[in-house]
């Protein structure tokens, strides 16, 4: 049965230096949740310190109630019913596919351990690869079997450290569906931690944005990129610019492409020097607009073209046009904003202010 897991305001730190400092989310029973963030931001750490690999320095880690780590006080790893899938597979090269499956099993006898192994096959799609080792897998597969010994023991919360990171980008992004799916098929409650916002918005129902050890927001996928509650949230999530602005009213500002309003409301006086977060869907071609821009970069991308495109003034913006619209470096062209959600911030504000936890 899969638990929920409370982080309460959680503090560690390697020697005198802090790492992870008062950091708190809660999360739902059959919930897939994600640590996003750049390298060094304390993802790691956190996972670390619920796997119980990791003491707290301050705070408390606890699922169905039961504490598992608070200041001098951490429940051993093999007894937490966690189990976790490490970024280089972990996989002991000596043993069987079916034996590395069944290694965490104690007090089973051969025909459970053997019953275990092959529901795990099948859960991974690897039937008839249980009498294999692990240099005759490809990675995916290796992941495969990593995957299915973490889930033999029936943990109540699964943890996967940058679980993809080594395959190639296709593989990761199927491979990350199919996880999805197995954790999703029984239920169980899952923390990945990756640097890879597509796979978490891939694979996670709540994503957690990390930076310098604090969470700046615990949200969906869809509200991470539409309404991001910092600026260093709106710079790492997706694709995006900044345009200046000025603060018109509570949810408009003027811009060198007209007024851009949205369905927030922000308390700035009128002319407030602002910045508007542009997404490359906010800003639709248009040759009729009065409004135009010219070209100075394009990458195909097949059904779409994403083209970096230079304002009057200098500025540049980012838009994606669909992929029979092609034009060349130097043309100029007609563009219109259409943003339903007025996504703004003062214009100095910092990158790593305001943050927010759970």
């Amino acid at each position: 049965m899969s638990a929920p897991i409370h982080i309460d305001n959680i503090t560690c730190a390697y020697d005198s230096h802090t790492v992870v400092e008062s950091l708190s989310f809660t999360m739902n029973s059959g919930d897939i949740c994600c640590l996003l963030g750049p390298s060094g931001c304390g993802k790691t750490t956190v996972l670390r310190a619920i796997a119980g690999f990791q003491p707290l320095l301050a705070g408390n880690i606890t699922i169905q109630g039961k504490s598992l780590s608070a200041l001098n006080h951490t429940v051993p790893p093999e007894k937490r019913r966690v189990g976790m899938v490490f970024q280089d597979y972990a996989l002991f090269p000596h043993l069987s596919v079916c034996d590395n499956i069944t290694f965490g099993l104690r007090n089973k006898t051969a025909q459970e351990k053997e019953r275990v192994c092959n529901e795990m096959l099948s859960l991974v799609k690897l039937k008839d690869l249980g009498h294999r080792f692990p240099h005759e897998l490809s990675g995916g597969q290796q992941q495969r079997v990593a995957l299915a010994r973490s889930l033999a023991p029936e943990p109540d919360l699964l943890l996967l450290d940058e679980p993809f990171s080594s395959l190639d980008v296709d593989l990761r992004r199927s491979l990350a569906l199919e996880v999805r799916e197995i954790l999703k098929s029984r239920n169980i409650s899952a923390i990945i931690v990756t640097h890879d916002q597509e796979e978490a918005f891939a694979i996670a129902d709540r994503i957690g944005v990390i930076n310098f050890g604090h969470i700046q927001q615990w949200d969906t996928p869809f509200n991470l990129y539409h309404e991001p509650a910092t600026r260093f949230v709106a710079d790492f999530i997706g694709q995006g610019v900044f345009l200046p602005g000025q603060a018109i009213s509570q949810n408009s500002v003027a811009t060198e492409l007209g007024e851009i309003s949205g369905n927030r409301c922000y308390d700035w006086l009128p002319k407030t020097p602002v910045d508007v977060l542009l997404r490359p869907d906010d800003v639709i071609h248009d040759n009729s607009s009065q409004s135009h821009a010219e070209v100075v970069n394009k990458i195909f991308a097949g059904t779409s073209t994403l083209y970096t495109l230079r304002l009057p003034t200098g500025s540049l913006i980012e838009s994606a046009f669909p992929s029979h619209h092609d034009y060349n470096i130097g043309d100029r062209v007609g563009i219109r904003i259409e943003a339903d959600h007025l996504i703004a911030f003062l214009q100095g504000q910092a990158s790593s202010s305001n943050a927010i936890t759970a």
